[in-house]
């Protein structure tokens, strides 16, 4: 036990040698770069990083203009606002304005016509109205 005893305290006296070297030679480094020894002197702890939270994948959104030619073929030629009420009861908050942008823009793509204040889809025969 005693020899145990006496080879811990060589190996700290090794240590304690090699920290008063380490110690000169970040004396010399400060004289010889005050800038560098400022910033590199005080330890920096670096901060936590917030936690990631697991994001589950929500399924793809349909997009407005696919949710309108559904309505249109499931339901036939139908005025905007009764468009816009079947997307609601589909559980999608939709405004009158974007209803009518994406029916312009189908409209534009050749995809969807107007007569009598009603779309209807131009590729699949158009379904009478439901009361």
């Amino acid at each position: 036990m005693a020899n145990s005893l006496e080879l811990i305290r060589v190996k700290i006296a090794e240590l304690e040698a090699k920290l008063t070297d380490l110690r000169i030679a970040e004396r010399e480094l400060v004289a010889l770069e005050p800038e560098l020894a400022r910033k590199t002197t005080t330890p920096r702890v670096p901060k936590p990083k917030p936690m990631r939270t697991e994001k589950v994948a929500s399924p793809a959104r349909q997009t407005i203009s696919a949710a309108i030619a559904e309505v249109l073929n499931a339901h036939g030629a139908l005025p905007a606002v009764e468009i816009a009420e079947y997307i609601k009861a589909g559980g999608r908050e939709i405004g009158k304005r974007t209803i009518s942008h994406s029916l312009q823009a189908l409209k534009k793509q050749g995809r969807v016509r107007i007569r009598g204040g009603k779309w209807m889809l131009l590729n699949a025969r158009s379904k009478p109205a439901s009361a």
